[in-house]
């Protein structure tokens, strides 16, 4: 029996392909995000070497592939301009620690309750902030940094452009660079299994070098004079707040983008699907030693594990070969990443901005769900106006109160009977559905407040869930109108309203009730005067009734109670 099966030499054969893809597309990318963040480039092929090397090799996600991404770059250039370059590794490193923190405590789960509206925000305003950033680049100019800075400064950039020959040679090539990227699948026909990210860079490194295009290149210094581990002198800087919650921003909206790209990714596949917590202990790991190595943070990339499932990758291999192919390259081909142009790269990272701006999806969601499409409209804002961190703040709680705010809906209905029988006055029937919060509260009230001075009936059967300040203000607008509040026969339950005074009649247990059930403790003088009642649902403390349960009121027994007090138990009705 042979030892390689023809099954497995397939299995083989397929993931050394996808691994050679990966590693195309992960090439420009990691060299890009690294000159993007403000960094050696040779950083973004150590974490691109780590993300296949260590990631690759743990369990969680089989198919996903890790390294530095794009989603990161403003938070790490903002880290390096405020902290230097030596306290990345201390801030990755203790990102990752974080990470295999949470992976451990099996609570890698709970990152799929965010809400998708503040992850797409995130990701559009990241988007945009790079894409505001890398237009500077492309003109090989220097960005003043920060997102409403660089947004400002455009139309200096604009003018700085249009009169010099230099800017205008850049901007050509980054223009076409992204041009070629966003045209390649469309023209490509079967060279399409190429990246269209590496052919575009690949052409604008040779015609630069053929023109000799006086234009900005890559620095390249060489992978062990880029390597900084973090000392013990940087270490003690985590006792700075500002950088410690740095260090938490790194962790939080690192896990997060990795749990969403494998959820991505676990639909492009019939394989086995993503154990969270084990891939957040695996993201972890790759970013303690990407930080031990004063390297980029790392997460998953959803354009490298989208171009590893569409290459035909069945096993982890495929990951852990593209992590070793980009090792070859840096060992013993560095010096050629000194021929490509800055423009070109920049090219490739405003492509890969726009993809993160949920252009599309923005008009249907605004046109079904308004308050989703608001809540990553402000995220996105957020993040250009402030920074990621406090952006992703802004979201979550604005997310937080739209859902409380759509989760305490309430229906209020009013129907009045008119003229009762004899001439007398009739009633008015209030019923509420929904739930009942102290969010509604003021419209609930205003309603009760205008309502005529009758009998009124206040039916809470409908409502879901009533919480404790909406209970107490019904309580006190009942004591107002000398009403009393009812409870359901099987809680304690006097039912009804003016008319079950006389038809309550006494229990025995409670022969002091006579004349009196419902009455509200504590206010005894409403025993008799009532001119309103509240029905209230069964699973809150309430009562269904009315006028009607006259007849149910007096073997029903035991007075009248507040929810939020202890009472007698009466006998079944």
């Amino acid at each position: 029996m042979p030892l390689i099966t023809a099954e497995r030499r397939r299995t083989l054969r397929a993931d050394v392909t996808a691994s050679l893809v990966v590693f195309l597309v992960a090439l420009p990318l990691c060299v890009g995000v690294a000159v993007a963040s403000g960094v050696p480039a040779e950083l973004g092929l150590i974490t691109g070497i780590v993300g296949g090397l260590v990631t690759g090799l743990l369990p969680g996600s089989s198919l996903q592939v890790s390294g530095p991404a794009a989603g990161l770059t403003v938070l790490v250039f903002t880290a390096v301009s405020d902290y230097g370059l030596p306290a990345l590794g201390v801030i990755v490193l203790g990102a990752g620690l974080i990470q295999v923190a949470l992976g451990a405590l099996r609570l890698g789960r709970w990152f799929r309750a965010i809400s998708l509206a503040v992850v797409q925000g995130m990701l559009a305003g990241i988007g945009l902030v790079l894409i505001a950033g890398q237009l500077y680049a492309l003109a090989d100019a220097k960005a003043p940094g920060g997102g409403l800075a660089d947004l400002a400064g455009l139309p200096r950039l604009v003018l700085a452009t249009l009169t010099s020959q230099q800017a205008l040679l850049a901007l050509a090539v980054g223009v076409g660079t992204a041009r070629l990227i966003a045209v390649w699948p469309r023209v490509s026909g079967r060279a399409g299994v190429v990246p269209g990210a590496l052919v575009a860079v690949g052409a604008a490194t040779a015609l630069t070098a053929l023109l000799d295009l006086p234009i900005s290149r890559v620095e390249v210094r060489g992978l062990l004079h880029a390597i900084q581990p973090p000392g013990l002198s940087d270490a003690a800087r985590l006792a700075d707040v500002g950088l410690a919650a740095t260090v938490v921003a790194f962790a939080l909206i690192a896990s997060a983008e990795s749990l969403f790209s494998a959820n991505a990714v676990d639909r492009l596949h019939s394989g086995r699907r993503t154990d969270y917590d084990k891939e957040l202990v695996a993201q972890g790991a790759g970013n303690t030693v990407c930080g031990l190595l004063g390297s980029l943070p790392m997460t998953a990339v959803i354009v490298r594990s989208s171009a590893n499932v569409r290459a035909g990758a069945r096993t982890k291999l495929s990951r852990v070969l593209h992590g070793v192919w980009l090792l070859i390259f840096v060992a013993l081909l560095p010096q050629a990443l000194s021929y490509v142009p800055t423009a070109a790269l920049a090219g490739v990272l405003i492509h890969a901005g726009w993809k993160l701006i949920p252009v599309r999806e923005i008009r249907p969601l605004w046109r079904d769900h308004r308050g989703e499409a608001v809540v990553l409209l402000v995220t996105a804002a957020a993040i250009v106006t402030t920074n990621m961190f406090e952006g992703v703040l802004i979201g979550l709680l604005l997310a937080v109160v739209k859902t409380a705010w759509a989760m305490s809906h309430v229906h209020i209905s009013v129907s009045d009977t008119g003229a009762g029988a004899g001439g007398g006055s009739g009633g008015v029937r209030v019923r509420l559905t929904g739930n009942a919060t102290f969010l509604r509260l003021p419209r609930i009230l205003d309603t009760l407040e205008a309502l005529p001075q009758r009998h009124v009936e206040l039916d809470l059967s409908g409502v879901r869930h009533l919480d404790h300040a909406c209970m107490t203000a019904l309580q006190g607008w009942a004591d107002e109108r000398n009403a009393h509040i009812s409870q359901p026969a099987a809680e304690a339950g006097a039912l009804g309203g003016p008319e079950t005074a006389e038809a309550a009649g006494s229990t025995p247990e409670h022969p002091d009730t006579a004349g009196a059930a419902g009455s509200i403790p504590g206010h005894p003088d409403t025993a008799g005067v009532r001119n309103a009642h509240i029905s209230q649902p069964a699973a809150e403390a309430g009562a269904l009734g009315g006028p009607e349960a006259a007849g149910a009121a007096g073997s029903a027994g035991g007075p009248a109670h507040s929810p939020a007090a202890p009472h007698p138990k009466g006998p079944p009705a």
